[in-house]
């Protein structure tokens, strides 16, 4: 059953008050310097060069687009939109990638802080509900700096770090206190498989201690009396065709290590981008069966808080 409350505050206001937001924006840019903001651990002083680092990013985030999305999830797009930040680039390297043209080619421009920052704001004046940071993984720390801007000129919303679920330990201990709503992806159970199709190492491992740290830091998902979302966990897990993605295995981690709480978007609407042609079985979308079959799995499992909004079937 959803958690409903009036209003929480933004995490990050009780930081950025005393100062402390300004000493994370220190040390994550110290971390840059023999970079450990992702879980591929590169270890490349980013503040130099990107040579050698999968993220293509240096000291300034690389910004796609940004403005008010409708086409989230419920608890996020409420009435008048989530406010979303496209981060180009990517941490991860999937062969089916939908967004391919901003995280595998880069397009975007190079963004200061305070752009960021001024971004955000202009996403609370139109009257977005959160800040919605998208592939986030890899620029941490230009997050916190423009947070710590943006808070000092009266941004007020819920943070969500939206990610591909390929987070280290590190970043997110940076992020404590500071992100109100974690959305990661689980896009395997199966750590050969996502070798194969992502080109990352350990994601399984990489990926369910991050989603057990965001759950540590915030809980469940709450919603306020309207529905929306204020702070706590939503997972996002795409089906993918012959289970190439491990649904059973996921499921049963969010089940039993996780909570039965857990907000859980099961998605169906896989299509073939980017490079699946060339990888079969993701050269063809799912079928109405594999998808049935995932969600008996999570009616098994008491898995209760599913958004399956898109489903096709």
């Amino acid at each position: 059953m959803a958690t409903t409350v009036q209003h929480f505050r933004a995490r990050y206001l009780d930081l950025a008050e005393p100062g402390r937001l300004a000493e994370r924006v220190e040390r994550a840019y110290r971390q840059m310097e023999d970079c450990d903001l992702c879980a591929r651990y590169c270890h490349v002083n980013r503040r130099e060069s990107i040579r050698g680092a999968v993220c293509r990013t240096g000291e300034r985030a690389v910004v796609h687009s940004y403005g008010p999305h409708h086409g989230e999830e419920n608890p996020l797009r409420g009435s008048c939109g989530s406010g979303t930040i496209f981060f180009s680039w990517c941490n991860l390297r999937c062969v089916f990638c939908q967004n391919w043209d901003i995280n595998q080619k880069g397009l975007g421009r190079e963004s200061e802080a305070a752009e960021l920052a001024t971004m955000m704001l202009e996403l609370q004046n139109q009257g977005c509900h959160n800040i919605n940071l998208v592939s986030p993984s890899h620029v941490v720390a230009q997050i916190i700096a423009a947070v710590d801007i943006a808070a000092r000129q009266g941004l007020v919303l819920p943070l969500v770090y939206n990610t591909g679920g390929y987070d280290s330990l590190e970043a997110l201990q940076l992020l404590d206190g500071i992100i109100d709503i974690y959305m990661p992806d689980m896009k395997y159970g199966d750590t050969e498989k996502a070798h194969r199709y992502s080109h990352v190492r350990d994601y399984v491992k990489y990926n369910q201690a991050a989603v057990l740290e965001m759950h540590r830091q915030v809980g469940d998902l709450v919603l306020d009396d309207q529905g929306i979302a204020q702070r706590g966990l939503l997972v996002r897990h795409l089906v993918l065709p012959q289970n190439v993605s491990g649904t059973d295995q996921v499921l049963e981690f969010l089940a039993t290590q996780v909570s039965r709480n857990t907000y859980l978007n099961l998605m169906d609407q896989y299509h073939p981008c980017y490079r699946a042609e060339d990888n079969p079985p993701l050269d063809r979308r799912i079928t109405s069966g594999e998808f049935r079959q995932a969600l008996q799995w999570a009616k098994e499992l008491g898995l209760a808080r599913l958004d399956h909004r898109h489903a096709r079937f």
